[in-house]
């Protein structure tokens, strides 16, 4: 009885969680049909400064202990390249473009939904752990998911981008303590805010150029990712000598959607954006399900 109240009271968490996400796409995808605007200068402006703030802010504002939730990181790495791996053969046999699938179902929402959603299945001591898993998670996608959409790209080009230099210095300054005034952080969240909803927006601008096949690909993305996600969690477990409550964690942070920075690459690499926006929404969506069944194996 208690075990599906928490399911019941998750499904409601989740829904609270994603509802704002809906209504800004779909606010976005009414206004852009309508009067049908160039986001191009937008997308830009939020991926060089208000998106770097918001992750600067992010790594700074919430202080944690690196050494100490290593093996973690260590687990989350694992599930976010493992996802890959385990996808890359279906992805190769079905034809799907592997730029355009596999860093959606690699890099999750541990931001947005993760942390909250964590603090409120484990409580107050799952923010540590919910930061690591995060910040693992940036630097992968800004490094490694960069490289999947172009692996052209130069190194040092990719060193400049200001998404991945935000994440640096901001990791640098919660490992060393270094505090910036009061003020100075008011201002940067301020601005940082604005970086998901413009997101969204822009979001549901792409989804007027989805046809059914995307849809088909998001909800076929809406369960593989999910599935190797937690696969790999299983797997590496054993090897990192994780405490059952790191582990659960874990497990659900492979569980978790899509992440909806992956359509900011996908728009600034020109990489079907369209469709990545079907499987970010989509995923999103069906989390509603997915995620209180994975708390059904893993709350005590």
């Amino acid at each position: 009885m208690n075990t599906g109240r928490i399911m019941l009271e998750t499904s409601l968490r989740i829904i609270g969680i994603i509802f704002p996400l809906f209504a800004c796409t779909l606010l976005g995808t009414w206004y852009c049909k309508r009067f049908k605007p160039d986001l191009t200068a937008v997308n830009r402006l939020n991926l060089d400064v208000f998106s770097p703030l918001l992750i600067f802010w992010a790594l700074v504002d919430k202080p944690f202990d690196p050494i100490g939730y290593l093996n973690l990181a260590v687990g989350g790495a694992v599930v976010i390249l493992g996802s890959g791996l385990l996808l890359l053969p279906l992805v190769l046999l079905s034809r799907i473009n592997l730029h355009t699938f596999l860093p959606p179902m690699m890099f999750n929402n541990s931001g947005n939904m993760g942390l909250p959603l964590l603090l409120f299945a484990f409580g107050p001591e799952a923010l540590q752990p919910a930061v690591i898993l995060l910040i693992v998670g940036m630097l992968l996608q800004f490094t490694v998911g960069v490289l999947l959409l172009d692996h052209r790209v130069n190194p040092l080009k990719m060193l400049r981008n200001p998404i991945l230099l935000a994440a640096v210095i901001g990791l640098v300054m919660n490992i060393t303590g270094i505090r910036l005034p009061v003020p100075v952080m008011a201002t940067i969240n301020m601005l940082g805010q604005v970086a998901i909803p413009l997101l969204l927006f822009a979001l549901g601008a792409r989804l007027l150029d989805v046809d059914m096949k995307d849809w088909q690909l998001g909800t076929f993305g809406a369960f593989a990712g999910p599935l190797v996600g937690v696969a790999s969690a299983q797997a590496i477990m054993p090897f990192l000598h994780l405490s059952e409550f790191e582990s659960a964690i874990l497990i659900v942070f492979g569980a978790l959607p899509p992440a909806v920075f992956n359509l900011l690459l996908a728009e600034q690499y020109q990489q079907e954006p369209h469709r990545v926006a079907s499987l970010v929404l989509i995923g999103n969506l069906f989390s509603v399900i997915i995620i209180p069944v994975a708390l059904w194996f893993t709350l005590p």
